[in-house]
């Protein structure tokens, strides 16, 4: 993978671990209940997604 393909990959992985900590900020203070698990679900697949692209980025 070339060095612009590298960067934006490890852009997309950070992208993500953002999304997963507001998100999963926003499920604890705001939310109750299955919204409240549906939330923490979605912010840890994205935040194994990112992992995943920032761990390719280096690769």
């Amino acid at each position: 993978m070339d060095a612009m393909g590298k960067m934006w990959l490890s852009l997309i992985g950070i992208g993500l671990m953002v999304a997963a900590a507001l998100i999963i900020t926003f499920a604890r203070t705001k939310t109750k209940g299955w919204l409240r698990r549906v939330l923490t679900l979605v912010a840890v697949v994205l935040l194994l997604y990112g992992f995943l692209c920032g761990f390719l980025s280096i690769v």
